[in-house]
């Protein structure tokens, strides 16, 4: 008897949905991806020809191929399964295209979770394949061909081979070179803070910062300034003014889109943008769950909308009321500006458990310990969205002292509200001592202290991803594989968590900067990713847009070939080369710097490059700390006299010595600044504030 066939992406995927469906009736497979796409080769666009690509089946996928136009021929009906997404239509279209289905059949079928009833639903609720979409798609890709296939030589000529240029990487790669520029050009500016701790009359300590001076609010810029206001001040009394006594609601935060999650992961459980999309695929596409079979665990992880279905509510309305009780739940008006209704597609969700009822500790030991973690943290964000606000009562209490006005606040929390299931960090209330109005404090001390602004942070992936998606760069589903490939590339390297970029990174980007500004420019990638939506709406033509792009990029392109001279990479060294007797040179090759002579081709020798920090190796005490790279491209600090001595840090050592401990001291970044300490976690000794 003939059956079904139903393409999905992935095989993982189609292995989950044929459990659902039954093999009886049901042939499930998957297409691995794309099946065709523009040559590697070549261009694969015909400029002259209205820029119409240039489509082939990709290569290594003819048995693939060969395998779904035998099933499709056998199949009674063939539905295209692909994800919910522009580059899933695309990969619909290319399928009908291949299989000889008319693009008009009501072929495609969409589900937003893979679950049993979300498949089953989908099955019956078939629709025609949505040409706004795979235009959208396929603007995307013949945009992004034609500026990476026509600059990227540029660079090979001019730089070295191996490098390129992307509509989104380029502005990715700019944000963070313009941002170690903002570092290097920050001069740091004093200013001061003013403290007064003062002992109650039941003899409690309470500490009242500076408000204002003068019934003004003033910034202390100097030590002047502060003296000028204590010598005003010393010999006057601290009277309580004022008590104010309120409750503060803290609503919970909406459940996560694809950005918001890469954020939440990489701050909460130190994921990196690509790890997280990898587990969120295995949770998304199925899992094997001990009594259940194989279950998607989570709703489509490419979204950028905050949306809940009725039934998804309903259920978290039922959970929460039952296991958590009624006073943690929360009605919920829906509210949806204009702008987010535009933005997204309405049959798309935010991310979300398939069932609120799969606890995180009920499937624990179905999982790996990431799957786990960041299944705990989609459920907890879900139901919390879901959960009524926390209250805190905040008391705050003004002083007078002459004429300046100091201040303290105490805060306790009422009632924990969502905070019971989304709670990452540990709070205590801060509870300020029995005080009344009028009450005269005694003044114990005056706390002036000196401090200097800070440079802006560089980006981690968090920040980066929070600052792509607000100036609207890029799509959800392209903000892991654009740092991947910066990091790749080599244009940025991590350390720690942060993100610097290299030598490399800041010289394509000035040579893109003066020579192809408006394509790496803000503005016009944000204006491109909205022509792109206008495109998805049926607002515009995609081959418009595309014609409108090309025209100044072809000048642009003709102009770069004879301005930009060839640039010389090599940095000579006083280093001799062991070979030969000439001096060794700093190269760049694909996997970074490396050290080789400077009389090659005659002399071919080569060697790693040594980055040492200046610092003894404080296992052996005889060689030298060395910053090394792992195989997956993690920064770290090894000894030189490895493999003699094994010593490793994931931390900077700073060649000091704990006070307390006698364990070595590394360098800790925070946002606001850089400090020693202790390398052994049983340890809590800080050192000196690091420049």
């Amino acid at each position: 008897m003939a059956k079904t066939l139903v393409i999905v992406e992935s095989p993982a995927k189609a292995k989950t949905i044929e459990k659902f469906l039954g093999k009886s009736h049901y042939t499930v497979k998957a297409s691995v991806g794309h099946v065709r796409d523009l040559p590697k080769s070549t261009l694969g666009v015909d400029i002259d020809n209205n820029f119409e690509p240039r489509y082939i089946n990709i290569r290594g996928k003819g048995d693939l191929i060969k395998e779904l136009k035998k099933e499709a021929k056998k199949a009674k009906r063939v539905y295209l399964a692909t994800d919910p997404d522009r580059e899933g239509e695309a990969i619909s279209w290319h399928l009908a295209y291949i299989l000889g289905i008319d693009e008009n059949d009501e072929c495609r079928i969409e589900f937003n979770e893979i679950t049993k009833d979300a498949i089953k639903k989908a099955i019956k609720n078939p629709r025609n394949i949505d040409l706004k979409l795979v235009d959208a798609q396929q603007a995307r890709r013949v945009l992004d061909r034609l500026l990476g296939y026509q600059i990227s030589p540029i660079l090979w000529a001019k730089v070295r081979k191996g490098l390129s240029a992307g509509r989104v990487q380029s502005v990715t790669t700019k944000l963070i070179c313009e941002r170690e520029r903002e570092i290097n050009d920050f001069v740091p500016k004093e200013y001061w803070s003013l403290e007064i701790e003062g002992k109650t009359k039941d003899n409690e300590n309470i500490t009242f910062k500076f408000i204002s001076y003068n019934n003004e609010k003033i910034e202390l810029n100097n030590e002047e300034e502060v003296n000028h206001i204590l010598e005003n001040i010393k010999n006057e009394k601290l009277v309580v003014e004022k008590i104010e006594s309120k409750t503060r609601r803290k609503s919970a935060p909406k459940p996560f889109t694809t950005s918001m999650l890469q954020q939440e992961a990489a701050n909460k459980l130190s994921f990196t943008t690509k790890k997280t999309m990898m587990v969120a695929q295995e949770l998304y596409e199925g899992v094997d769950i001990e009594g259940e079979g194989t279950v998607g665990l989570i709703s489509y992880i490419r979204t950028d909308s905050k949306r809940i279905s009725d039934e998804a509510k309903e259920k978290a309305k039922t959970y929460i009321i039952d296991d958590l009780g009624e006073k943690y739940y929360k009605e919920h008006k829906e509210k949806k500006d204009n702008k987010e209704k535009k933005k997204v597609q309405d049959a798309h969700e935010a991310i979300r458990p398939t069932s609120v009822f799969r606890t995180p500790d009920s499937i624990k030991s179905s999982l790996t310990r990431d799957q786990f973690k960041l299944y705990n943290l989609i459920w907890r964000r879900f139901v919390a969205s879901q959960m009524e606000d926390s209250l805190f009562d905040v008391l705050t209490v003004d002083c007078k002292i002459g004429n300046a006005l100091f201040r303290a606040s105490g805060s306790v929390m009422k009632f924990d509200g969502y905070t019971k299931v989304y709670n990452f960090t540990e709070r205590q209330d801060k509870i300020l001592p029995p005080i009344a109005e009028n009450d005269e404090l005694e003044v114990n001390k005056f706390l002036p202290n000196q401090h200097f602004t800070q440079p802006p942070a560089r980006y981690t992936e968090a920040s980066l991803v929070k600052t792509l998606e607000e100036l609207g760069i890029g799509r959800p589903s392209t903000y892991a594989p654009t740092i991947t490939t910066i990091l790749n590339r080599g244009y940025v390297e991590k350390e720690g968590t942060s993100l610097h970029p290299t030598e490399l990174g800041m010289i394509v980007t000035d040579i893109l900067d003066i020579n192809f500004q408006k394509f790496i420019d803000v503005d016009f990638t944000v204006q491109m990713e909205s022509k792109l939506d206008e495109i998805e709406e049926g607002d515009i033509q995609w081959k418009d847009v595309v014609g409108e792009f090309y025209e100044p990029l072809r000048e642009a392109i003709k102009e770069a070939n004879e301005k930009i001279e060839k640039i010389n990479m090599d940095e000579e060294t006083d280093e001799i080369c062991e070979e030969c007797g000439s001096n060794m040179v700093i190269k760049y090759g694909r996997f970074g710097k490396f050290m080789a002579c400077k009389n090659y081709p005659e002399c071919k020798n080569t060697k790693p490059l040594v980055n040492k920090i200046g610092v003894k190796c404080p296992k052996c005490k005889d060689g030298e700390i060395i910053l090394r790279k792992s195989k997956k491209g993690k920064a770290f600090y090894g000894c030189s006299n490895y493999p003699e001595c094994d010593f490793i840090s994931w931390n900077k050592p700073t060649g000091e010595v704990c006070k307390e401990c006698g364990s070595y001291m590394v360098e800790k970044r925070t946002k606001s600044e850089a400090k020693e300490v202790c390398s052994n976690k049983e340890c809590k000794a800080e050192g000196r504030i690091l420049e």
